[in-house]
């Protein structure tokens, strides 16, 4: 492992805060849908992650339904932290009551302000938040008013303007309200696989005193790196990256097979739905397949064929 992003002693951390004080680059595993749960986070923990994110969640479902806390928010008290919980939101009372209830098991919860999809946009959520700073100012305060927990983190995750004075503004406004931290993902509302912009990260950087998360096409521990030197930023936030590789953080270029083998204990000890255990191990062996492998592999139907295709191929 080389450079400034070197592994965090999680017992010598004791919630999110601590981590962005501790003279270390966060490495932050990304709030990704489907994907973020309880086993994935287990998973990357072991691999030199510092903070892992929920999926986002819709905070109005989430506060008006039962079912939908249990299905979309599951942790333990063993090794699941530092975890932030991200909500969908657009009301502040709604965003504080759902915090309150996730606060005794999260160390912090994150509004999301960048989610470009359309249906998400519509319905008042994400990236759409950018451009109604007010808004997001009442969200943060009613939470850090309403929770008593000082060390309860509230941050924010945005996308950039075309005008980046305009995200300048918005981000040293959310500072003056109390947010924790801001992680940036370096592309417009418009962009989706245009170069990411880490030189308006590093600006928004510069003009602000709180820590930031860069986020944005990060996808090896050398690429993280550089974001870090290009942004001076305080953590790197990684999505597809570390799907594709969980031990990335550890500084594997590929996934290792040990990892695979990790994913399988960890995954049938948590019960992950069929789906999703195969569709994680799609991604993590996508380096390390052949073709004729992957119309194998990726067509597999239940779990019991899964093993022993790692049984017979990997010795998994």
């Amino acid at each position: 492992m080389t450079g400034d992003i070197v592994e965090t002693k999680q017992c010598q951390i004791k919630d999110a805060m601590d981590l962005f004080h501790s003279g270390q680059v966060v490495k932050i595993s990304a709030p990704m849908v489907r994907y973020s749960k309880l086993a994935f986070r287990t998973l990357v923990r072991k691999y030199s992650c510092d903070l892992c994110y929920t999926p986002m969640i819709v905070a109005a479902d989430f506060v008006r339904s039962a079912k939908a806390r249990d299905s979309e928010f599951t942790t333990n008290k063993v090794g699941d932290h530092p975890l932030i919980v991200q909500f969908a939101a657009k009301e502040a009372q709604v965003l504080c009551d759902a915090a309150r209830i996730v606060c005794p098991f999260a160390d912090g919860i994150d509004i999301n302000c960048g989610c470009p999809q359309r249906w998400a946009m519509a319905e008042g959520y994400g990236a759409c938040l950018i451009n109604k700073p007010e808004l997001v100012r009442d969200m943060v305060r009613h939470v850090r008013n309403q929770i008593d927990n000082p060390r309860f983190s509230v941050s924010i995750k945005i996308r950039i303007h075309e005008d980046l004075k305009r995200t300048v503004d918005l981000c040293q406004k959310a500072e003056a309200t109390g947010v924790s931290w801001i992680t940036v993902h370096g592309r417009s509302v418009e962009e989706r696989h245009q170069p990411v912009h880490y030189d308006a990260i590093k600006i928004i950087k510069q003009s602000i005193s709180i820590p930031i998360v860069a986020n944005g096409d990060i996808k090896t521990l050398k690429d993280a790196e550089n974001v870090h030197h290009l942004t001076g930023a305080d953590g790197i936030m990684v999505a597809r990256g570390l799907l594709a590789n969980p031990a990335m953080f550890a500084g594997y270029e590929e996934t290792p097979l040990k990892c695979i083998q990790d994913w399988v204990d960890i995954a049938l000890e948590h019960g992950t739905p069929f789906t999703c255990f195969h569709h994680h191990l799609i991604y993590m062996m996508e380096q390390i397949t052949s073709k004729q492998e992957k119309k194998v592999f990726n067509v597999l139907s239940s779990t019991s064929a899964v093993l022993d295709y790692l049984k017979d191929h990997y010795c998994v």
